[in-house]
C-alpha cells in the first residue's frame, strides 16, 4: 500500500476536476479525497496499491491534459483512515 498527496495547479478549479476525479476513482479499489484549495490548486490524497494508484493518477493526467500546468506528488505513509474516495469540503 502507498499513499500519495498530489497538488495540481493550472486550470483545475471550475472545470469539474473534483467530480471527474471522484468518478475515475470509482473504477479502482482505492481510497482518499480530492478538494479545492483557496489558492486555486486542487489537492488529492490517494491510498491503494502502487500499481492502482499510478494507473489512477495517469487517468487523471490523461483526462486533464492541457489543464494541469504542474503536478507535485508527495509520498506519505498510508493511514487506512479512508473508507472510500470522496470529494472533501
Amino acid at each position: 500500500m502507498v499513499a500519495k498527496l498530489v497538488h495540481y495547479t493550472g486550470n483545475v478549479q471550475g472545470v469539474g476536476f473534483r467530480a471527474t476525479a471522484s468518478s475515475i476513482a470509482r473504477r479502482y479499489p482505492l481510497t482518499g479525497y480530492v478538494r479545492n484549495l483557496p489558492d486555486g490548486r486542487v489537492e488529492l490524497l490517494v491510498e491503494g496499491s502502487a500499481t492502482i494508484v499510478e494507473a489512477f493518477l495517469l487517468d487523471i493526467r490523461d483526462r486533464y491534459t492541457g489543464d494541469i500546468e504542474d503536478e507535485h506528488i508527495g509520498e506519505l505513509e498510508p493511514s487506512g483512515r479512508f473508507a472510500v474516495f470522496a470529494i472533501a469540503p
